[in-house]
């Protein structure tokens, strides 16, 4: 998953969060502000409590709660106390809680005491009104101490599984990427080896039958013909399967691929599910399976993909997979040049994104009619 896809994720979530909950929020407020004032410069100070605590909720949801924790904190913090000695009110602790609530679990550390604080300093401040009235004292506690600080205990103790779960969230998406970015290093060690193996031995050889060549020149010239010519005849061969290396068309396996198709999603986490229609005719299968490969790769570097299926038939393949961006269908070079080799092979390449799907397919319709 790229930077910006999962930028874009957040971006929906947060879309989400405040569809949801601003609403409420906003309604409990006004009930909060209605029901505490007794005056308009009551309504006031009160609603700076509240649009204190709506701040805060909106860069919770943004990810960004720690930058304005300290003066909403401030804010709502001074309200509570405010409305307990002057007001009366018992509902603003509204602010504080909600706005303790959001910040307590985003602590790095230190977050069971700050949580345990912010309950202690809602009661003990409530505990204040008995100052100020002295009549059902019962009363009292329970509307300003018991109920706010159970409240505010309740809402912590459901907010830090929700940061776990965040967090877990974030854990898997993270383990998906590197698992993604395993599978794609792998695919390269498994392409310096073939390429190694290639290489490697040919230029070995070409070494020792060089340098007898330049010892036989002199006392055997025919035989340093020979070895020269046979020289020449090894590096054009190891031209030729350097570029079926390079276009993925070595010693290709259809069966092989799919083997290894499957191991890659699977390590990155995708679902694999393979349908054979009918079998897959022996000429057909090397250009199937150069298409897997192609079309395994760009999966696993440029989707977001859950699952994979791959469809077979005697003469095509067809490869769906549920990660496709909802943004116009992005220019993948790696299957240009797929297009360009299928095409030359007598095949057809379709390349289709829709409803959060991309389809790629190919077939090879000369092959057929051979």
């Amino acid at each position: 998953m790229s930077d910006v896809d999962t930028e874009q994720a957040k971006g929906q979530l947060r879309k989400l969060n405040l569809t949801m909950f601003v609403p409420l929020l906003v309604v409990g407020g006004v009930i909060v502000v209605a029901s505490d004032s007794r005056t308009w410069w009551h309504a006031v100070v009160l609603s700076v409590g509240v649009l204190a605590a709506l701040v805060a909720f909106v860069r919770w949801a943004a990810g960004e709660v720690l930058r304005v924790a300290i003066p909403c904190l401030v804010i709502t913090a001074a309200v509570w106390p405010f409305s307990v000695l002057l007001v009366g009110g018992s509902s603003a602790f509204f602010g504080v809680f909600l706005v303790g609530s959001l910040v307590v679990p985003q602590l790095p550390r230190h977050r069971i005491a700050a949580a345990v604080a912010l309950v202690v300093y809602i009661a003990a401040v409530g505990a204040l009104r008995l100052l100020v009235s002295h009549e059902d004292v019962s009363g009292e506690l329970v509307s300003f101490v018991f109920v706010p600080a159970a409240i505010t205990a309740v809402v912590l103790g459901l907010m830090f599984p929700n940061k776990r779960f965040y967090d877990v969230v974030k854990e898997l998406e993270e383990s998906r990427e590197r698992e993604a970015e395993l599978a794609v290093i792998r695919e390269r060690v498994r392409f310096a080896s073939d390429l190694h193996d290639i290489q490697g031995h040919t230029l070995h050889v070409v070494k020792l039958k060089t340098a007898l060549a330049r010892k036989l020149v002199d006392i055997d010239a025919e035989r340093a013909k020979q070895e020269l010519g046979e020289i020449h005849a090894l590096v054009a061969d190891t031209i030729t399967q350097t570029k079926e290396l390079a276009y993925a068309q070595r010693r290709l396996n259809l069966s092989a691929e799919l083997e290894n198709a499957r191991n890659l999603f699977e390590a990155a986490g995708i679902r694999v599910r393979v349908d054979r229609e009918a079998d897959v005719d022996p000429a057909a299968g090397r250009l199937l399976g150069q298409v897997l490969r192609e079309t395994t790769t760009n999966i696993l570097r440029h989707a977001q993909a859950t699952r994979v299926r791959i469809t077979l038939s005697e003469w095509s393949i067809s490869i769906v997979n549920d990660g496709a961006q909802r943004t116009p269908l992005p220019e993948l070079r790696g299957l240009a040049a797929l297009e360009q080799r299928v095409v030359a092979d007598g095949g057809e390449l379709t390349v289709e994104q829709e409803d959060g799907r991309f389809v790629t397919a190919a077939s090879f319709p000369a092959l057929e009619e051979r």
